[in-house]
């Protein structure tokens, strides 16, 4: 601190001695004298000390004038650099000069944080984005300047038939066919479904495929993180399923310390679960915030690039169906898988919705079990129930052929047609204008007096039809309640209806028909055209029988029979 000598000024009475003291504190200088004392350094220092305040020396340095004439000269504190408020919400990350108490973005209320941020860009007192030097602390440094690469350089030494790693066994080929052909190095993959539909025992049946090793015997460690259970509960489930694998289970929700926990062991996979329930310290929110689950996931894709490591995450759902958190989580992320199930049903089915390294046509199916999942040898019949040829107790049963990605199933279509209960129509499984209007077209153009009946539809097994390739089978059920005469069990159906009673092709006619004959039915009904289309191979023991409209349909299933 500096002390200056005053006694070249002139004299001030000694009342103004306790303001003076007061002007003289603010400043912060030690020894605060009066007028008339003298300084022991002599006049020439106090020179010395007005030239350099004339010349604008001495960084801080100022004059305050005091009352009656006198002059007091110290140096100012530093100001703090001005800071701006802004108030952020938690949840969204939409900022706002002011506090509301309602998100005016995502309209969640009490999620407005207040944020400060300096004047300067590079100094962030609070914030969102997770700087390089705090997140590059833990991830592993790449030797060598980075540089764009050719396209044959990329390639070059590259054995695409082995690039991936196998998924071996019956369960690991069906996981297989939705990946693409096996798990990516370095991918980043998202799996999401309804709580309870098995998305944990599905990763820790992978884990422990990944940790046996491939076909030529090498091993690598699998890293099982969970953020919703204890090691001793994931271990218990592991035991329920009999898996010994070399796998190392580890809980905990904070990103930074599971990464700096997984480099070292240099595992074969990474699996977390979930990726609502970990977080980054850097970022504002609580674990399952769309900024924190944006920016946890980021840090984990540069995790996988980076040491060519796959990680698999687990993802919530919301009362929608779609994965929790913001969109641009599956935009982020390489592959997006969704397990689905029924709540009643043992059948579960992982359908691929983004796949960057292979097609998003391909569909898994699985059954539960108290063993795990197992792999449905023969997915194409397990919806069809057993069936009596010409039971009156089936009439009103028909069978669809339905393509759900690339593969095929056959399921049962059934209908109740009941007199003296006019208008009265009750869907389950089936659109409603859909139904209506097949419904529309058996009354105009088939001639069918259905206003006089009560319809009732339903789709065996609790499945959903969504094609148009079921349309031909939904009419030939009502035609079966309504004339009362049951279909045979040996008899499918492919086929759209159009509003004149016309039938009308479909998508992947060849392999609904082919699927239908390994099956060993008997015979297949099909639009006209498909039929001329359609080769001889393979269809030696069954019947494909032409059709250009509904009337056809019904001459040929239920020949010789009065018209209702």
């Amino acid at each position: 601190m500096l002390s200056f000598s005053l006694s070249g000024f002139p004299s001030l009475p000694l009342r103004r001695t306790e303001a003076y003291l007061r002007v003289s504190a603010s400043f912060g200088i030690d020894t605060p004298q009066e007028p008339n004392s003298t300084n022991p350094h002599g006049h020439g220092s106090d020179a010395k000390h007005e030239d350099d305040f004339r010349k604008g020396k001495g960084k801080g340095s100022g004059r305050v004038i005091g009352g009656g004439g006198g002059v007091v000269i110290g140096r100012k504190k530093k100001k703090n650099a001005k800071e701006k408020v802004q108030w952020v919400c938690s949840n969204c990350g939409y900022s706002a000069g002011q506090w509301w108490g309602v998100c005016r973005s995502c309209s969640v209320s009490g999620t407005m944080k207040e944020a400060r941020f300096g004047d300067d860009s590079d100094s962030v007192v609070s914030g969102f984005s997770v700087l390089e030097d705090g997140v590059g602390s833990w991830l592993p440094q790449q030797e060598g300047e980075m540089r764009p690469l050719r396209l044959a350089e990329v390639n070059r030494g590259l054995d695409h038939h082995h690039w991936r790693i196998p998924l071996s066994g019956p369960f690991g080929d069906e996981v297989s066919r939705v990946l693409g052909g096996g798990l990516v190095p370095g991918s980043l993959t998202l799996i999401g479904g309804d709580p309870g539909v098995g998305k944990s025992t599905l990763l820790l049946q992978i884990a422990a495929i990944i940790a046996e090793g491939h076909n030529d015997g090498e091993t690598s460690p699998v890293v099982y993180v969970s953020g919703e259970e204890s090691v001793e509960q994931i271990g218990n489930r592991a035991d329920r399923l009999r898996i010994e694998s070399d796998i190392y289970l580890y809980s905990s929700n904070d990103v930074e310390d599971i990464l700096k926990k997984v480099q070292y062991l240099s595992p074969g996979a990474l699996i977390v679960d979930s990726i609502q329930t970990v977080y980054l310290k850097e970022i504002m929110g609580s674990p399952g915030g769309i900024m924190q689950v944006k920016e946890c996931t980021s840090a984990l894709l540069r995790f996988a690039k980076k040491t060519n490591i796959p990680v698999l995450l687990i993802g919530h759902v919301t009362k929608s169906g779609d994965i929790a958190g913001p969109r641009v989580l599956e935009h982020i992320v390489d592959v997006v898988l969704y397990m689905e199930g029924e709540k009643y049903s043992s059948h579960r089915m992982l359908r691929a919705v983004k796949n960057r390294f292979g097609s998003t046509d391909e569909l898994g199916v699985f059954e539960m079990s108290h063993s795990g999942l197992q792999a449905v040898s023969n997915a194409s019949e397990m919806f069809l129930s057993e069936q009596h040829m010409d039971s009156e107790i089936l009439a009103g049963l028909a069978v669809a052929v339905i393509m759900d990605g690339s593969r095929t199933f056959l399921i049962e279509i059934q209908a109740l047609c009941l007199s003296g209960s006019t208008g009265s129509r009750q869907v389950n499984g089936i659109q409603v204008n859909r139904a209506d209007m097949i419904i529309s077209v058996l009354i105009k153009q088939a001639g069918l007096r259905l206003r006089e009946h009560a319809v009732f539809l339903n789709v065996v097994s609790g499945l959903t039809l969504a094609e148009t390739a079921g349309d031909l089978a939904i009419a030939a059920a009502i035609c079966s309640s309504c004339l009362e005469i049951p279909i045979p069990n040996d008899v499918a159906f492919i086929g759209e209806i159009g509003l004149g009673g016309e039938l009308r092709m479909v998508p992947r006619m060849e392999k609904r028909v082919y699927t239908v004959a390994k099956l060993g039915f008997r015979m297949c009904i099909v639009p006209k055209v498909a039929e001329k289309a359609l080769g001889t191979e393979g269809l030696e023991k069954m019947k494909v029988v032409g059709c250009r409209n509904l009337k056809e349909v019904i001459n040929t299933v239920f020949p010789n029979i009065m018209r209702r």
